[in-house]
Formats: structure tokens, C-alpha cells, sequence
């Protein structure tokens, strides 16, 4: 799979993932969902996005579960797969976002995380959040850290305290519904050669519903939710990492990293879903 650096070039993330949003949150659900990510792992998914507010960590649980079982067939080894997952604000001070990286290790059944980020902004003071989690990577609980839903301000304050490799990556809601991120937002992370990491890729799902994206796809033979995913991962610098629990749609999902999409393809996409004008706020769900 295609591997996008992070700064400093310490490792790379696959450039497609698995979201868990949304898991965790029933136990009827539960075997179907650790099921899931199982397949996902079988079919060759490395990166694996959680957080500790999804199912208030059963989702974290569901991810721990499936790489458990993964690791003991021997399908992945450790060294093979990213996880992420994220502290939530109000437990971002710097002994609290350390206790919550704790928290979120026990329920995932690892000593460390690979990335972990602060899932948006809160009451805390960044330099706070900051110092716990430097504590974290020095103590090797994680790999490296993050931030997500942060806009260009927020980024740019953010720059000020931290170094210019520390942060790796930031998360967004990124889609062709979404594209405001492409105006400002992903440029001034290109020039840091920051990763974008994309969640809602497609649109929760709506974008399989979209007639201009499914005439589209069915030129190449596939869906309109594969088109929406090739059109974000085709953007230098990103991964995406769309929500699946159905086999079908994550085979189909990694098939869009192949999607070659032409320049009329292009053409017919930006009328569809218009590329951002001006600066618009970041939108988050």
C-alpha cells in the first residue's frame, strides 16, 4: 500500500485506514463489529483510527480485540500495523492526557500507541497538552502525536510552542461535500509536509448515493463511494480513513487507492462538488 511520510520522516502512514467511529457502542454489536476489523486486517489494512470518546472507548476495545486475535493467527505482526487513537479535551491537561493515553492502552491491550491526538480544541492550554504528551512519547507509551479538527489558526498557534517535525499529522472532516480544507488548510500543511488525514471521506456514506459520482464510477466498473474515496487519496499528501463494517464495501474501499480517475472525470467531479473559493470554517461532525 501506498505509505505517506509524517514529518521527520521517523514513519509513514498507509495512505488508506479504517475508522472506528461509531463502534463500540452496543454489545449486540459487538462480535459483528471486532469481525469487521478482522477482515479489514486480513484484506491488508495497516492503519486502524480510533478514540477513546467512540462508544466512551468500546470502540478502542473493539480495536484491541480484533489485533489481538490478528497477532495470535499470526495474519499481522505488531511492528506492521498503526493505531490511533485520540484524548478528548476536557481531559487534555498534561497529567490528564497522560492518564487518558493509559486509559485508551489498556482498552486496545497495547504498551503504546502509535499515534495519538488531542481530537480538538478544549479548555486546556495547548503547552499544557503539549507537555503530556512529550511525557508520553518519552516514556514510549506513544509513537508519535497529533492533533485533529485543527484549522490553519490553530495550527499556526500550535506551531509556536511545538518543534517543526513534532506534530504529525491533523484530522479533518475531508471529503468532496467537505473540500474547504483544500483552500488554505491543506496547502499550509503540504508546505510542512504534514499529512491530512481524512475522516468522513465519503460523506458517511452518502457520497454511494450520489447519481454523478455513480455514472462516473460505473465507467470504471466500480461504485460512486469508490469514486468520492479516489478523488481524496488522489490529493498529495493525505490518507483517508472511511468507517466500514461490511466486507464488501472494504474491499471496495481499497480498491479506490487503484481508481485512476481521468480528466474528465476531474472536470465532471468539480461541477458536481465546486472546489472552495474562499476561506470557510472547518466543519466537523
Amino acid at each position: 500500500m501506498r505509505q505517506i511520510a509524517l514529518p521527520g520522516h521517523s514513519f509513514a502512514l498507509p495512505a488508506l485506514g479504517l475508522g472506528t467511529w461509531r463502534m463500540g457502542e452496543a454489545a449486540a454489536t459487538r462480535r459483528a463489529e471486532v469481525a469487521a476489523v478482522r477482515t479489514a486486517l486480513e484484506l491488508g489494512y495497516r492503519l486502524l483510527d480510533t478514540a477513546e470518546m467512540y462508544g466512551e472507548g468500546g470502540a478502542e476495545e473493539v480495536v484491541g480485540e480484533a489485533l489481538a486475535q490478528a497477532l495470535r493467527a499470526g495474519d499481522v505482526r505488531r511492528e506492521e500495523v498503526v493505531v490511533v487513537s485520540k484524548v478528548l479535551p476536557q481531559n487534555a491537561s498534561r497529567a490528564g492526557t497522560q492518564a487518558a493515553c493509559d486509559r485508551s492502552r489498556r482498552r486496545l491491550g497495547l504498551d503504546r500507541i502509535d499515534l495519538y491526538l488531542l481530537h480538538w480544541r478544549g479548555p486546556h492550554p495547548l503547552h499544557d497538552t503539549l507537555d503530556g504528551l512529550r511525557a508520553l512519547a518519552d516514556a514510549g507509551a506513544i509513537g508519535r502525536w497529533g492533533v485533529s479538527n485543527f484549522d490553519v489558526d490553530d495550527l499556526e498557534e500550535l506551531a509556536a510552542v511545538a518543534g517543526p517535525d513534532e506534530c504529525a499529522t491533523n484530522q479533518v472532516w475531508y471529503s468532496l461535500r467537505e473540500r474547504g480544507p483544500e483552500f488554505a488548510l491543506l496547502p499550509w500543511m503540504r508546505e510542512r509536509a504534514m499529512p491530512l488525514m481524512a475522516y468522513s471521506p465519503i460523506d458517511m456514506g452518502d457520497a454511494a448515493r450520489d447519481p454523478v459520482l455513480a455514472a462516473i464510477g460505473e465507467s470504471h466498473g466500480t461504485g460512486a463511494a469508490a469514486v468520492a474515496l479516489a478523488a481524496v487519496l488522489a490529493q498529495p499528501g493525505v490518507v483517508a480513513i472511511p468507517k466500514s463494517a461490511d466486507a464488501g464495501h472494504l474491499r471496495e474501499n481499497l480498491a479506490a487507492l487503484e481508481l485512476a480517475l481521468g480528466d474528465e472525470d476531474r472536470r465532471r467531479i468539480d461541477e458536481r462538488f465546486p472546489p472552495p473559493r474562499r476561506r470557510t470554517a472547518l466543519a466537523m461532525n
